[in-house]
């Protein structure tokens, strides 16, 4: 093969056309999911509540974020503009504002294609259970498809707006990363703090004081939780990762511009044209996920086997652009190690998580003995689940950097490493497909037993429950390995912006300097004051909960079954609550690394960022990987083990499921956001660092 010089048009028109593709395979998607049954009118009540309960969270809260973001763009102008960067300020200023509002879209999307198709899949149920899986599916495909093609799209819109230059141009569309960010961070947080706070109360009412199952229609949270599965699973998940592919988008076009004397425009709109590829083998395996084989076989195994298609298919698209556009093998082995990284953390998770393995079981038989073993033995297994994940990193990254050096491209090893991230974020299209899967075949449960479905319909749907807390345990894993690499190639973005504003080469950090060792400090303590914000944030929201289901359960027509419970009351006293205390964590998120690196200044800012990107990784796989276990160790006792649902055993279960519940949908997805928002908020403002 030998290497095809394009030019920008030819490059953005491949982006544009592969998401066009993208998009009319959403729409026929959602076309598809939309004209199937909608099952009864008590499964379409359950259904509408949700619904609403959803929209009006979603329109709430991203009224708030909307004057934050306002706010930020005009803050962010004002700072270039009086320090005479004029053309700077209105070009970031601009740009932050069209991230954010890509951004938003993505999460809203996200959230209105799983209520509608909650309803689809929970009917499908009734009869068959692998048109249930491909309705749910399909339904998440709607969101991982259009999210990706935004995030193209948007980038190459921008890119072109502001002149397409391809060694200026990367440098002043930073800020679209910045504002993608900016709207994740707070509609992760703010959507998973809803989603606990209701679970939470839920469950701690519900189950251990009532003693009543699980999405149980007598609960006034349950519908609180069933719309916190949308907010905080699809609408944050959505944005989390669309911001992901937007940052890395833009993070490798800055390293490709240091290569611009070898590769010319090809190496700078490179990871447009491999992402570009990406998205056609995520559709081929969503279409290669049949009603046939997944009515057949473990739901699991058919989303898997998707999964794998995907992949190959991507590896070989991969090898195409690269040795098209980059024509060198090197960097082709450097996308395929990130590929593998990928598959790696799918493994591990389902390693850590899946009770049919040696760390849940382990939990299992410690919640035997009360809930302090179960919260300690789920704990333990958090902080044992950081060595091999750091160590897969480690590995890759080393690797990766080596293909780059052996390409024998001057400075090729970070490109190395930012092809790697690519490779990791080939598949994302259909990661982002399972993860919303989760939450939508989840709700279908909850529709399914509150309308008093048939025993024979409820064991269809529990299978499928059962594949969805698999694909969200997954999806979390994966957004924590590919928030690590791409936090790493925005490090280096920052490392080459700062080169580029001082005119001289930015290549070491040193730490024994006072000042940057103290950044260094205060990064790694940001991201435990922001997870303590987080957590705290969770367990207040969920007292007002509390308080509204046993103020509830005080009129025993409830508990009886003769008197309907005010859903509704549970639905805004939760909105409010997450809303109002989601604003703190996320200011301090922003401002203070901003106040760091304008009092210590930028070689500060670096160890800031290099420090808090380590410790917000671990952090994250520590309250993943646990809330995840001891969610799991309570399903596997209420399958029958260990004396089943209401034993001891699943009392104490119930309880570690309480704590992990806002590590694992809270702090540890909004962590995910938080060191890429610093590296992309770091990146914007680098020129108030020097």
């Amino acid at each position: 093969m030998f290497q095809l010089i394009i030019t920008v048009v030819q490059a953005l028109l491949i982006t544009v056309v592969a998401s066009l593709v993208a998009l009319v395979v959403a729409a026929y998607f959602t076309f598809n999911v939309l004209k199937a049954d909608t099952g009864t009118p008590k499964m379409r009540e359950v259904a509408d509540a949700i619904r609403e309960g959803a929209e009006a969270f979603i329109k709430r809260q991203y009224s708030t974020i909307a004057i934050l973001a306002i706010v930020v763009a005009l803050l962010m102008f004002g700072v270039y503009f009086i320090a005479g960067k004029t053309d700077v300020a209105w070009h970031t200023s601009i740009a932050f504002v069209f991230g954010a509002f890509c951004s938003a879209l993505a999460g809203v999307i996200g959230m209105w294609i799983s209520v509608r198709t909650n309803i689809r899949s929970a009917a499908a149920a009734r009869t068959n259970a692998g048109r249930a899986v491909v309705l749910a599916l399909r339904g998440g495909a709607v969101s991982g498809l259009t999210i990706v093609a935004l995030s193209l799209l948007g980038v190459s819109l921008i890119f072109y707006a502001f002149g397409a230059n391809p060694q200026e141009t990367p440098f002043l569309i930073v800020g679209f990363g910045f504002g993608a960010s900016f709207i994740a961070l707070f509609a992760q947080l703010g959507g998973g703090i809803y989603t606990k706070a209701a679970d939470v109360g839920a469950d701690l009412v519900g189950k251990v004081e009532a003693g009543i199952p699980e999405d149980d229609p007598r609960n006034p949270a349950v519908i609180a939780d069933l719309v916190g599965d949308n907010v905080g699973d699809c609408a944050g998940r959505g944005a989390d990762l669309f911001e992901s592919t937007a940052a890395e988008n833009i993070g490798a076009m800055i390293l490709g511009v240091a290569l611009f004397p070898v590769f010319g425009l090809n190496g700078v709109l490179f990871p447009l044209v491999a992402r570009a590829f990406g998205l056609i083998a995520t559709i081929i395996g969503i279409f290669c996920v049949t009603e046939k084989s997944a009515d057949t076989e473990n739901p699991m195994t058919a989303l898997n086997r998707g999964y794998y298609i995907t992949a190959i298919i991507a590896t070989l698209f991969f090898y195409i652009a690269t040795m098209w556009l980059l024509n060198n093998v090197w960097f082709f082995y450097a996308g395929v190690i990130g590929i593998a990284l990928s598959l790696v953390f799918v493994y591990l998770t389902l390693y850590y998580t899946d009770y049919t393995h040696r760390p849940v079981l382990e939990i299992v038989r410690a919640s035997k003995t009360g809930p302090a073993t179960t919260i300690i033995s789920g704990f333990a297994l958090g902080l044992e689940t950081t060595a091999a994940p750091a160590i897969a990193i480690v590995i890759s990254l080393i690797l990766a950097y080596q293909c780059g050096v052996l390409s024998g491209v001057s400075h090729g090893g970070l490109y190395g490493t930012a092809i790697a991230t690519m490779g990791m974020l080939a598949t994302c299209a259909y990661i982002l497909a399972m993860d919303t899967f989760g939450p939508i075949v989840d709700n279908a449960g909850g529709i399914v037993e509150m309308s008093g479905e048939s025993e024979e319909t409820q064991k269809r749907i529990s299978r499928l429950d059962a594949a969805g807390n698999t694909t969200k345990a997954l999806t979390k894993g994966y957004a924590v390995g590919s928030a690590a690499l791409s936090a790493f190639l925005l490090f280096s973005a920052y490392m080459d912006e700062v080169t580029n504003l001082t005119h001289k080469a930015f290549t070491v950090v040193n730490l024994a300097t006072v000042t940057v060792f103290c950044g260094a400090m205060l990064g790694a303590m940001l991201v435990f004051l922001f997870s303590a914000f987080a957590i705290r944030a969770v367990g207040e929201t969920a007292q007002y909960v509390i308080m509204d289901v046993r103020r509830q359960f005080k009129n025993k027509g409830i508990l009886e079954g003769t008197v309907k419970p005010d859903y509704a009351s549970c639905v805004d006293i939760t909105t409010k609550g997450a809303l109002k205390n989601m604003v703190l964590p996320g200011v301090i998120a922003v401002a203070f690394p901003v106040f760091v690196g304008f009092v210590l200044k930028y070689e500060a800012m670096a160890a800031f960022l290099m420090v808090a990107t380590i410790t917000g990784v671990l952090m994250a796989l520590v309250f993943n990987n646990s809330g995840g276990a001891w969610d799991n160790a309570k399903k596997y006792i209420e399958t029958g083990a260990e004396g089943g649902k209401r034993s001891e055993a699943h009392k104490a279960a119930v309880v570690g499921d309480t704590v992990g519940d806002p590590f694992k949908d809270t702090a540890g997805p909004s962590l995910h956001v938080l060191v890429k928002l610093l590296a992309t908020t770091t990146l914007v403002l680098a020129a108030l660092y020097i």
